[in-house]
C-alpha cells in the first residue's frame, strides 16, 4: 500500500534544519503484514530526543530511515493468527521483547538482545523490512517508523490499551511515560518520606516527575537549565523547581538529559545511601567523572534504566490506570501539536530545548 512518511536521508546536517532538511516527507511503499506482524493505522506520534539523535548523529543508525518510536495508533490488519483484533487502539514501544533471551528473563532490567539488535540494523524483530521507496528499502526506526500515516510493527512491539485512552496520552505512555515513569516505578521505588529529583526537565523528565508525584508523601525536585522549563515543572505541581541544586541531596535522582554534566550533577546531589537513575542517552564517547569512594563510602547505587527497567505488557497497563484515576495527567506534557509536513521545524523546536513534546496528529 501507498503511505506518507519522514525519512531521514543523511545524519548530521547543519541546523536549522528547516533549511537542511534532513528529514523528507514523501509517498512510499508499505508491504502487508507478515506472520505475526501488524498493520497499524498512526493516530499519533511524538517528537522524542531518540528521534533527533539520529538527525544530529549522536545515535548513529543506518539511512535512509523512516522515522519515529513513540506513537499509537489503530489495528487495521493482523498477519496470520495474533491475539489483537482490527479497530484495536494500540501504544507503540521502541524495544520489543523477544520473550525468550537471558535478557528478557531480568524482569526489564536488561534490553531484549534480539530486539536491540534488530533495532540496531533498522529491521523489524523477526529481521524484516516492510518499507521501500521506489525501489530501494526504507529502514525501520526502532521497530517502529512513526511518522507515517501507517505502520507495520512486530506483534510485540505494540501493547493494546482500551479505547477510552485517547491517542495522544496512548502515543506518550511507549515512550516518554515508559522511559521517565518506569525508572521511577522500576528503578527508583522512592517510599514516603524520600525526595525524588529529576536533571533534565525534557518530556521524559516530566514524565519522570508526574509519577513521582503520583507517590503518596513524596517531594518532587526538578533540576534544569532554562527557567522555563522550570515554571512547567512548578505548574505541573513540582514542590520544588532549581538551576543549581547546591547542597540539595534527594534519595533518588533521575538523570533524564542525556548529557554527561547533567548525570555528574544528579551523582553529586544523591543522598547517602540514594539511587542515581541513568535514562539519557548521550553521545557514545561521553564520559564522566565520579569518586567510586563516594559510592562505596556512603552506599549510593549508580543505575542504568533502559525504557524505564520496562515490561511494556506489565507497565502499560499499570500507567493507563494512574492516568484514569488523575494521578498521572499525560497530557499535561504536550506543548505543541504540528503536521507532519513540520517534521523538520519540530526538530529544530526539540534541539533548542523549549519544547517538552510536541506531537504529530494525523
Amino acid at each position: 500500500m501507498k503511505i506518507r512518511g519522514a525519512v531521514l536521508e543523511e545524519i548530521g546536517r547543519p541546523r536549522p534544519y528547516a533549511d537542511s532538511r534532513p528529514l523528507t516527507v514523501s509517498e512510499l511503499d508499505l508491504a502487508a503484514p507478515g506472520d505475526g506482524e501488524v498493520l497499524v493505522r498512526i493516530e499519533a506520534a511524538g517528537l522524542c530526543h531518540s528521534d533527533l539523535s539520529v538527525v544530529d548523529g549522536n545515535r548513529v543508525r543506518p539511512v535512509p530511515m523512516l522515522l519515529g518510536h513513540e506513537a499509537a495508533g489503530i489495528v487495521e490488519q493482523v498477519g496470520g493468527t495474533s491475539d489483537l483484533a482490527v479497530g484495536q487502539r494500540v501504544v507503540m514501544t521502541f524495544l520489543p521483547r523477544c520473550g525468550a533471551c537471558r535478557s528478557c528473563a531480568t524482569n526489564g532490567l536488561a534490553p531484549c538482545i534480539p530486539g536491540s539488535a534488530a533495532n540496531g540494523a533498522g529491521t523489524l524483530l523477526g529481521g524484516a523490512t516492510r518499507l521501500s521507496r521506489s525501489g530501494t528499502t526504507v529502514l525501520h526506526h526502532l521497530g517502529v517508523s512513526a511518522f507515517a500515516t501507517y505502520a507495520v510493527v512486530d506483534r510485540r512491539s505494540v501493547v493494546p490499551v482500551d479505547a477510552d485512552v485517547p491517542p495522544v496520552v496512548a502515543s506518550l505512555l511507549g515512550c516518554a511515560v515508559l522511559t521517565g515513569g518506569g525508572a521511577v516505578l522500576n528503578a527508583g521505588q522512592p517510599k514516603p518520606g524520600q525526595t525524588v529529583a529529576i536533571v533534565g526537565m525534557g518530556g521524559v523528565g516530566m514524565a519522570a516527575m508526574l509519577t513521582a508525584l503520583a507517590h503518596d508523601d513524596v517531594r518532587v525536585v526538578a533540576v534544569d537549565r532554562l527557567p522555563d522549563k522550570l515554571d512547567q515543572a512548578r505548574a505541573l505541581g513540582a514542590h520544588d523547581a532549581v538551576t543549581d541544586p547546591g547542597d540539595l541531596k534527594a534519595d533518588v535522582v533521575i538523570e533524564a538529559a542525556g548529557h554527561p554534566a547533567a548525570l555528574e550533577t544528579a551523582i553529586g546531589m544523591t543522598a547517602p545511601g540514594g539511587k542515581t537513575i541513568t535514562v539519557g542517552l548521550p553521545h557514545p564517547d561521553a564520559r564522566i567523572t565520579v569518586s567510586p569512594l563516594a559510592l562505596v563510602a556512603d552506599g549510593r547505587s549508580l543505575i542504568g534504566s533502559y525504557l524505564g527497567s520496562a515490561v511494556p505488557a506489565r507497565d502499560i497497563p499499570r500507567f493507563v490506570d494512574l492516568w484514569r484515576s488523575g494521578r498521572l495527567p499525560v497530557e499535561k506534557l504536550v506543548s505543541d501539536t504540528i503536521t507532519l509536513d513540520d517534521i523538520n521545524t519540530g526538530m529544530d523546536a526539540l534541539a533548542s530545548g523549549h519544547a517538552v513534546r510536541q506531537i504529530v496528529e494525523f
